[in-house]
């Protein structure tokens, strides 16, 4: 046995780690947590805020093998990730191991490399108890809020839905936009540009510095240019620099991979990972902009060798993020003198652009001449304005540009002017006023979304892919593409003694890959906004953040934080239970039908929005219609949502019965033989053709025959079918499994066989149609 037994809580992690260490250390993964909160219950004392943890049955085995060789080595070393979560996983091993501390040393290190090991095994530390309480307290506080708001969610919308701290606000944001871009008003303007003729040859290209607010306006510029005269009256030229930006955090690195190399936040985080556990970069979850000394100078040796000494400028940034936590190093390679690295498409995508923004952080500004030209027109108030930037020595430029926001002002290319003198006079070629339209706000993407809540300081970009990825998962928000809405607009120009209108045409708002709030997700925020205000407010949530940070280096007692909180969050989910009203949030009243006098309503259903003839309390039977994806629970109106219930339809014969397409709470199906297939969501059901649903109905049973493991002559109504959990019995609506040891046997069971299975579980008691028990072999 080796004396020496390392525990990482990734097993890329410990592959790599253990090719630096020698013969006397053992390397083990952990799999991350051995143990967490239980699964399906509340797992918290409300008089103490103990959580009550559980080890999984999938880590019992693991478990059991980390206790057996922690017990024969004679020293443990604890080297989880030295940030929050993994100072949880640490000191989680130590309690369910039964860890010695005599005999158990906590290791960290920001990068996986032979000298970060040997060095953070020369300087042990003890597990710190106050970043264990800081992710302790974000684990109880986010338990306390998903468990005792999804019950509601369940009663006032539907069954299966969910909520979360930071994901709700996140939610929440997002459907605020929407709601901001509904109710945009778009306001028309002019922008006046022109092209001059230079005495000496050549064109200058100038822009007006006002724009007119109507057509008249502009017009009549237009005409006044007709024999004004047009004299260069001001050229200015003045240096100017620009600096490289920081290197990459967390959040900055989510932003800029995603407009560069158009990754998701969470593939980001999956790649970097990577990156880390193979020894490449330094660890990927931190707000620190902070760069150690090895770099810096190894980054200055290779500036000056490969670009000159010209290039070189060395800088030690300060990190200035909202809310920052633990004083990591900035994210960057591992070797500054390692340019290209080996592996995956997306590992050296991500590599190269974390070297070029180190690189980059660490040259010289770079220089730029701007030059402002001002052309005065002859009897007027207003100046035509032409601009020329250059670049008079590169700097970081020759590495590394960054991207410029998306909701920032587009720029106009900008190249050196031409050789201008004050007093000139211009001949002009042409004006042309252009109508545009004032810019809507811009729908969240993922890079934004993630800007926006470090900018608001809630949750930490450690948790933004996680939260992107689950309220997308729950259907509150989906990424799509908006096509935009064609807008006409009017382009005046003035050639000679020409003044020319022509109407033209654009896309206005057209956007992709954004997040898009579902129904679902807009009643849900409505309902918690209004119900748990707190919970949902920004500040709120930004200061919650700085509880967890004060909590982390021993300022703040994180059970009694959690006592306030809960004190005053579960009075409001006790007042809002003990509101019996059955009435659905998000449920809108659209008008009568005129068919049959009963309200036509919206809500979120079952299985999302659907419309509805009808109540519960009519004589009549309620009639359900899905709406479309283009259809939203706010903006459909009563023609519409009546449209919907052209179904069902008949399409015609198919094997001598009639095909029909009908619509139910569960959504579109086509009906034959008195059998239902669904019709997929890419499908319109009011213009599905008799062929398509023809297919449906072959692939269905082709399907079913698939699973049909055995039918039964003389009893028609049983079959032994094969189910996403094995194989299982079928009796007049109800469905029986059967226990793993006749699986295998399923096919060769004798009708008196599921007979005896049928009669012993019905003898357990009344069961519920489409349950299922278990059938174990005497």
């Amino acid at each position: 046995m080796k004396p020496n037994l390392v525990i990482v809580e990734s097993p890329a992690k410990a592959k790599t780690i253990e090719k630096f260490l020698g013969d006397d250390y053992k390397v083990m993964s952990s799999y991350g947590h051995i143990r967490d909160l239980k699964k399906h219950s509340f797992s918290i004392d409300t008089e103490t805020f103990q959580p009550q943890y559980e080890i999984p049955s999938d880590k019992q085995k693991l478990v059991g093998e980390l206790k057996k060789l922690s017990k024969d080595a004679q020293m443990v070393w604890l080297a989880s990730d030295e940030d929050r979560e993994g100072e949880a996983i640490s000191w989680h091993l130590k309690e369910v191991l039964g860890l010695d501390g005599a005999k158990t040393r906590r290791i960290v290190f920001h990068e996986i490399t032979k000298p970060a090991i040997l060095a953070a095994i020369e300087n042990p530390r003890d597990i710190d108890t106050n970043l264990v309480n800081a992710q302790q307290a974000r684990r109880v506080l986010d338990r306390i809020v998903g468990f005792k708001l999804s019950p509601l969610l369940w009663r006032k919308v539907r069954p299966g839905l969910s909520a979360g701290r930071v994901q709700s606000v996140a939610v929440r944001l997002i459907v605020e936009r929407e709601r901001e871009i509904m109710g945009y008003e778009s306001e028309s303007s002019y922008r006046v540009t022109a092209t001059f003729l230079l005495p000496e040859g050549g064109e200058l290209k100038v822009e007006l510095n006002h724009k007119f607010a109507t057509e008249e306006e502009a017009k009549a510029f237009l005409e006044q240019c007709r024999d004004a005269q047009f004299t260069i009256e001001d050229i200015q030229t003045k240096p100017s620099r620009r600096t490289p930006a920081p290197p990459f955090t967390t959040s900055t690195l989510q932003q800029e991979a995603a407009h560069k190399l158009g990754f998701t936040v969470s593939q980001t985080m999956m790649v970097a990972q990577r990156l880390y556990e193979s020894g490449r970069i330094t660890y990927m979850r931190t707000d620190s902009v902070n760069l150690s000394s090895l770099c810096l100078g190894t980054s200055k040796k290779y500036i000056s060798e490969t670009m000159g000494d010209t290039y070189v400028k060395t800088r030690q940034y300060t990190t200035n993020s909202k809310g920052a936590q633990e004083a990591h190093e900035a994210i960057r390679p591992t070797y500054m003198d390692q340019t290209e690295i080996e592996g995956t498409a997306q590992e050296r995508k991500l590599y190269n652009l974390i070297w070029k923004r180190t690189i980059a952080c660490q040259m010289a500004d770079a220089e730029l001449e701007r030059t402002v030209a001002t052309i005065s027109v002859s009897g007027s108030d207003y100046n035509f304005v032409a601009q020329g930037e250059v670049v008079v020595f590169d700097g970081f430029l020759r590495v590394y540009r960054e991207t410029e926001a998306e909701d920032g002002e587009p720029k106009s290319a900008e190249g050196e002017l031409p050789p201008l003198q004050v007093g000139t006079q211009l001949s002009r070629k042409d004006v042309t006023a252009t109508q545009r339209f004032s810019q809507r706000p811009l729908r969240y993407n993922e890079a934004s979304l993630v800007r926006k809540l470090e900018e608001l300081g809630i949750g930490r970009p450690s948790t933004y892919a996680t939260t992107i990825t689950t309220i997308q998962q729950r259907e509150y928000v989906v990424k799509g593409d908006k096509p935009g809405e064609p807008t006409l607009y009017q382009v005046l120009t003035l050639k000679g003694d020409k003044l020319k209108q022509t109407e033209k045409k654009q896309v206005l708002g057209a956007e992709r890959g954004k997040l898009l709030p579902t129904d679902t997700g807009c009643v849900v925020s409505d309902f918690l906004l209004e119900t748990f205000p707190q919970v949902l407010d920004y500040n709120f949530t930004a200061e919650v953040e700085k509880d967890f940070d004060s909590i982390s280096v021993g300022e703040k007692d994180w059970m009694g934080m959690m006592s306030t909180f809960y004190g005053e969050f579960n009075p409001l989910v006790e007042d809002a239970l003990e509101n019996k009203s059955e009435h659905r949030v998000g449920e809108r009243v659209l008008g009568e039908d005129p068919a049959t006098g009963q309200v036509v309503t919206v809500k979120i259903g079952r299985f999302g929005p659907v419309a509805q003839i009808g109540s519960q309390n009519d004589t009549r039977k309620p009639r359900f219609a899905q709406l479309k994806d283009s259809q939203s629970l706010e903006t459909i109106t009563l023609d519409e949502a009546l449209e919907l219930f052209r179904l069902p339809r008949t399409l015609g014969l198919f094997e001598q019965c009639e095909v029909s397409v009908g619509s139910g709470r569960f959504g579109p199906y086509v009906q034959h033989q008195r059998k239902y297939v669904s019709i997929p969501k890419d499908v319109d059901p009011l213009e599905i053709t008799l062929e398509e649903a023809i297919n449906l109905i072959m692939q269905k049973r082709m399907e079913e025959t698939q699973r049909r493991l055995k039918t039964f002559a003389e009893e028609p109504e049983l079959e032994v079918l094969n189910g996403r959990f094995g194989p299982y019995i079928t009796y007049k609506g109800t469905n029986y499994r059967l226990a793993k040891t006749l699986h295998d046997k399923a096919a060769e069971l004798t009708l008196e066989e599921c007979m005896e299975i049928i009669k012993e579980q019905d003898a357990e008691g009344p069961r519920p149609t489409r349950g299922r028990r278990t059938a174990h072999k005497k």
